[in-house]
């Protein structure tokens, strides 16, 4: 009976040891559980501190989309790896000094393995820091090597890629990717806008007046040639009649016309007088 009721209290207690361990597991859980496990959506990545450890920012694991545990007293960083677009309005001035307007549209995204070394360099408002700046700084430098006419019209396709061959590079060693970089609008005084559009206007039709030039020049050429190709024809044919052809095609002729329903008189002579 002793041992039956020695055996019921270890029993007792190993149950509430187990309860109370139970219950502060779960407790852990509840204060801890926000700090311990995550996830991580599509299109995100992230990278842990580890606090109480001589490796600190673990720059090259990076951690992929899914359900994730950490040590609650390490620090899971989260980065937006998808494709972002920032939009920017700015005053940049041309190679004459002249003040333009120009809205652009950028599209960039982190380098998915680089995000570490990202976060470590710039930190989390690396758009702000990093991106945007370089931005500005590259379309002021280009667009300060060109006038505004050309900028507006005529090399606006090489200034867009002039501004993105330069801002992609300055970002790429920052470890941000950036996609494309697009103009939206060039705004300029009016006066200068309208003489611009005034020049081209005039651009076009001198280009029209030359394309008819040259469209009639080449009908006269044309024309040249073809009367000088029938003279040519006509200088030989003329080489090659001598009497006795003539003569022949004149019976030719007549015989022709004998045999005609309507003729009534066949003179047949040789044509000498």
């Amino acid at each position: 009976m002793c041992i039956f009721v020695a055996a019921q209290e270890i029993f007792m207690k190993r149950r509430n040891y187990a309860i109370v361990s139970v219950v502060a597991v779960v407790i852990l859980l509840l204060i801890f559980g926000s700090k311990m496990f995550f996830v991580l959506k599509p299109g995100e990545r992230a990278v842990v501190f580890k606090q109480f450890s001589s490796v600190g920012l673990d720059k090259d694991n990076i951690l992929t989309p899914g359900f994730l545990a950490i040590a609650p007293w390490n620090k899971l960083i989260r980065y937006d790896v998808r494709e972002q677009k920032s939009e920017e309005t700015m005053d940049v001035l041309d190679k004459g000094g002249l003040s333009i307007n120009i809205d652009v549209t950028i599209i960039f995204n982190p380098y998915y393995d680089k995000i570490g070394y990202l976060h470590e360099n710039i930190g989390i408002s690396y758009v702000s820091v990093m991106v945007i700046p370089n931005v500005r700084s590259s379309v002021r430098a280009v667009t300060g090597r060109y006038t505004a006419e050309e900028i507006y019209s005529t090399k606006r396709g090489e200034v867009e890629s002039a501004i993105i061959e330069t801002t992609r590079s300055a970002l790429k060693t920052k470890d941000i990717e950036m996609k494309d970089l697009l103009i939206r609008s060039i705004s300029l005084p009016d006066k200068i806008k309208q003489a611009i559009e005034s020049k081209l206007q005039q651009q076009q039709e001198a280009l029209a007046y030359q394309f008819r030039l040259d469209r009639e020049k080449s009908e006269a050429d044309r024309l040249r040639i073809q009367a000088q190709g029938i003279s040519d024809y006509n200088k030989i044919i003329s080489a090659s009649l001598t009497d006795r052809i003539l003569q022949q095609k004149g019976i030719d002729a007549t015989l022709e016309l004998s045999n005609s329903v309507n003729s009534k008189v066949v003179v047949i002579g040789s044509g000498e007088e």
